[in-house]
């Protein structure tokens, strides 16, 4: 199945705050382990030690626009309660921050995503934002 294309858009979508697991993959195949800080439609913020982000970001520069930094994104998302599904995403770190001495966000924009994935990351975002307004 062709990856959908995410919709291009960085600031305007509303974000929600996960803690969840992700798997980033460099295009040479190593994989790394960090936390999703939140998500939206359009991409996600990664926390890592300093380590990873070093692994992850050569130099820890900021990417350039013109050259990104590209990873393949791995994420479960409840599509029910009992069946979440992977989501796999090919994506672009847009930024890169020192939250904390060991610590670091980077922000995932989507390139492109496969299969159904918009939808079920459509749908989650949905539940999750009309349950926090709930609260």
């Amino acid at each position: 199945m062709k990856p959908l294309d995410a919709k291009p858009n960085l600031r305007n979508q509303q974000r929600v705050d996960v803690s969840s697991e992700i798997t980033l993959e460099k295009p040479n195949g190593r994989q790394f382990q960090c936390e999703i800080a939140n998500i939206s439609r359009t991409g996600v913020m990664v926390q890592c030690d300093a380590q990873t982000a070093k692994a992850l970001i050569p130099n820890m520069l900021p990417p350039a626009p013109k050259n990104p930094v590209q990873l393949t994104a791995r994420f479960p998302v409840p599509v029910l309660p009992a069946q979440p599904v992977t989501i796999v995403a090919e994506s672009n770190v847009v930024h890169i921050r020192r939250i904390a001495r060991d610590q670091f966000h980077s922000g995932l924009q989507f390139h492109s995503i496969e299969g159904n994935g918009f939808i079920y990351i459509d749908q989650y975002i949905g539940k999750l934002f009309n349950e926090s307004r709930q609260s």
